[in-house]
């Protein structure tokens, strides 16, 4: 039997569905914006925009106001803002010494986070696992009449298979082949996809999104805590290699005489710039976490001779292993994010020389080298990013229907079925 489609039908759902995501993407991104604003961005005529934002805010995703007057002829054109609530994803973060957990609405608005320190050691999936449980129902507990979440977005320091978030290493957790995404889905108890990515590679994503560098196609992003990642955006695409192993910098062989690495490697790059080297450069506690790094940094402000010998070490070592990645990669920019962030106005003078000094001169001359300004949180909101992508690229899926006399919780999961 021959099936009939509405081939033209067909293109043009297609076509408003796109145009959806288009607006909210640029909502997303740019916050409020008027209508004549979202006609220059998106290219969509005036009456368009009018239909797709009138469909938008019967949806409960955004709201419409008058803009002021700007003194020009002519009626102001209405002002699109995101509705925070609209849409709102759980992001979780792990780190060696900390985890967090926050609730991120539409717009990348925080609605509510926390973060614990914790002791190194203590780092069992299922210790972990439940820690995040509670802190997800701490900042649940707190918007008590907030819509359920759309999406679950979780930041690791490891090698993960984006797959099905089994992570497969994670040297500084103690980690190999930890099925984290489906242990998380089981404690959870959401009904909603749970994506796990590199802590690097959500910190890059961060960047262009929310930080320095919004509006870069051609990023490095070196994240150095107790370990040190590497996220890479190109031509404005993460690349993340053939399963998601990609970054992995701190694995990159730098000093065959070096330190053994946690990974059973010798020399890696994070034995020579990671938070345990220079803390022992320092001559301080390479247990300490957070709080050691921030009483070094104190005394190399104020002057300390030890302190600022061992960032001044730290700092060669980062040239040198940056300017080969720089070599190889012809990043436009360099952001750093995490333990590089916070020490990076003791280290800059001495990165950049050792750029040049190792540096082709071709590459050398187009990057820049610069402190991320999202800082810790970084991994986090590029965990709540990732998981509003499914949300931005097919928002038609959650908008409201009326008609049909359903709830909007009952709507989301009847669209889920069909799509």
């Amino acid at each position: 039997m021959t099936s009939i489609r509405n081939e033209p039908g067909l293109r043009s759902e297609s076509v408003r569905r796109a145009n959806l995501s288009s607006i909210v993407r640029e909502l997303h991104a740019a916050g409020p914006l008027s209508r004549s604003a979202l006609v220059r961005r998106t290219g969509l005529t005036r009456s368009a925009i009018r239909g797709l934002i009138g469909e938008l805010v019967a949806g409960g995703l955004v709201s419409e106001r008058r803009s002021a007057g700007i003194g020009t002829p002519g009626r102001p054109s209405p002002l699109v803002s995101p509705v925070p609530d609209g849409a709102v994803v759980l992001a979780l973060d792990i780190e060696v010494d900390s985890l967090a957990a926050a609730l991120v609405g539409l717009g990348g608005e925080i609605l509510e986070h926390v973060r614990i320190d914790r002791e190194r050691g203590h780092s069992s999936l299922v210790a972990i696992v439940d820690d995040l449980a509670e802190l997800a129902s701490i900042v649940r507990a707190r918007r008590s009449a907030i819509l359920p979440e759309i999406g679950v977005g979780v930041a690791v320091p490891g090698v993960v298979r984006r797959a099905d978030g089994l992570v497969s290493m994670a040297p500084n957790l103690g980690w190999t082949d930890q099925p984290l995404g489906s242990r998380l889905a089981h404690v959870l108890g959401d009904e909603v996809p749970i994506t796990v990515a590199n802590e690097a590679d959500l910190g890059a994503l961060a960047e262009v999104r929310r930080g320095v560098a919004a509006g870069a196609d051609h990023i490095l992003f070196l994240s150095g805590e107790v370990g040190v990642g590497g996220g890479l955006i190109v031509d404005g695409l993460p690349f993340h290699g053939v399963a998601g192993y990609g970054g992995e910098v701190g694995h990159m062989p730098v000093n065959p005489r070096g330190e053994v690495c946690n990974c059973g490697g010798v020399g890696c790059w994070e034995t020579e710039v990671g938070a345990v080297s220079l803390l022992r450069r320092a001559g301080r506690s390479t247990s300490g976490g957070r709080a050691e790094i921030d009483a070094l940094v104190l005394d190399a402000a104020a002057g300390a001779p030890r302190a600022i010998a061992a960032l001044e070490e730290t700092g060669r070592w980062l040239g040198v292993g940056l300017s080969g990645l720089i070599n190889i990669l012809n990043p436009r920019l360099v952001v750093f994010g995490g333990l590089f962030q916070r020490i990076h106005p003791y280290v800059a003078a001495i990165v950049d020389a050792e750029l040049d000094r190792h540096t082709l001169r071709a590459p050398r001359r187009l990057v820049r080298v610069v402190a991320g300004s999202l800082g810790a949180e970084a991994p986090l909101v590029g965990a709540a990013e990732l998981a509003l992508e499914p949300f931005l690229g097919d928002p038609a899926l959650w908008l409201r229907q009326p008609e049909m006399g359903a709830s909007r919780n009952s709507t989301i999961a009847i669209r889920r079925v069909v799509a």
